[in-house]
């Protein structure tokens, strides 16, 4: 490890310790990650010391899911332990380090399996969700770079670095005051969109509608998620109606979809179709009675996130985008749907494309207007 990786690791450490999370003395702050991403976790654990706070980590070792799948019984799966159950109940804040070694190392697990495990997830993260709307926890997804992930992203590992770090604006001499500007231009935006009642959203093979009356839009710039970079808010349950193409592939629990093509009808999916990854798609369709509805609407708007990775976490932000999740919605936006499924789908609005807010052009070809 060099000096330059060091102070890389230090920076970004120091700004989602400090700035996404706003750690305080006696915290005590949950650290997950990947044995990848050691020298991250190494940082995180270092700063949240310096800042009176206590650590606590969760290391996995390589394709360690892969192996739960290949191995476990239908009992373990849908399995949760008190000690996951009591760390949910009194950690303040979760570091989770987005890394790995073999993004597709669940390609051959069984997706049935995969869905009963996530579904019985679904109540630790409701908890944490409820803790969370009472201010009693914080939490934000951070990448760190590996080759795997470049693989993914189809670039080298310096050139996937240095995307990495310039999504988070850790080329920026300040990234706090960067991340603050983001934060501005994004409330206008939402002033803009609150208090609407009809989303239109037009593109290729989109026609789609929604109805937004009561509900809340959220700016994400830092706090969640690093990088960050979106606005969005949760739909009326049985509003969605039209149809919608997802030309930007994602991956979902290392499971690769691409060319995904919904029908919605009052707000549930009727009828699915992918390129690639179809099977898969339709089996998380199925995992319990939310999964169908949508849960999210979003725009897209980190211009330092100009091409897809591969990897929801930056490409969900890409500028000129927009996504859409299948399953749970936020209630801190007024949504109501309940899912231990929230898989993001995002679509290149950059040409031929429109939206358009109780009938009045908002968004044309990637920007708004």
């Amino acid at each position: 490890m060099n000096d330059l990786d060091v102070s890389v690791e230090k920076r970004l450490a120091e700004l989602i310790c400090n700035y996404s999370l706003k750690i305080k003395k006696d915290d005590l702050v949950l650290i997950r990650g990947e044995m990848c991403a050691e020298p991250l976790i190494r940082a995180c654990f270092t700063t949240v010391l310096q800042l009176g706070a206590h650590p606590l980590v969760r290391m996995s070792f390589p394709e360690q899911n892969a192996l739960f799948f290949k191995h476990g019984a239908e009992h373990q799966f849908s399995y949760v332990s008190q000690v996951d159950k009591a760390q949910a109940e009194s950690i303040s804040a979760q570091i989770s380090i987005d890394s790995t070694d073999n993004s597709k190392q669940l390609t051959s697990a069984n997706p049935a399996d995969v869905a009963k495990a996530q579904k019985v997830r679904g109540d630790l993260l409701e908890l944490m969700f409820a803790r969370e709307e009472k201010g009693e926890f914080v939490w934000v997804v951070v990448p760190y770079p590996t080759r795997a992930m470049a693989q993914d992203a189809e670039m080298s590992y310096d050139e996937y670095r240095s995307f990495v770090y310039n999504a988070c604006k850790l080329n920026e001499h300040d990234p706090v005051s960067a991340w603050q500007a983001v934060d501005a231009m994004q409330a206008g935006i939402v002033k803009r969109l609150s208090g609407s009642k009809k989303l239109h959203i037009v593109g290729k093979n989109t026609d789609l509608t929604f109805d937004v009356t009561g509900r809340l839009w959220r700016s994400c710039c830092g706090q969640r998620n690093m990088p960050d970079g979106e606005i969005f808010t949760s739909p009326v349950e049985d509003s969605a109606t039209g149809t919608i193409y997802f030309d930007i592939p994602t991956n979902y629990n290392g499971v690769e979809a691409r060319g995904v093509f919904l029908r919605l009808e009052r707000g549930k999916v009727v009828e699915a179709r992918a390129e690639k990854g179809e099977d898969y798609l339709l089996k998380m369709l199925e995992t319990d009675a939310g999964a169908k509805f949508v849960g999210e609407i979003a725009f897209g708007l980190n211009d330092n996130i100009r091409r897809p990775s591969k990897n929801i976490l930056f490409d969900e932000k890409i500028g000129r985008t927009m996504h859409m999740a299948i399953g749970a919605s936020y209630t801190e936006t007024g949504g109501k749907n309940k899912s231990a499924l929230h898989w993001d789908l995002v679509k290149d609005m950059s040409t031929g494309s429109s939206v358009e807010l109780d009938g009045e052009l908002i968004y044309k070809d990637g920007k708004f207007v």
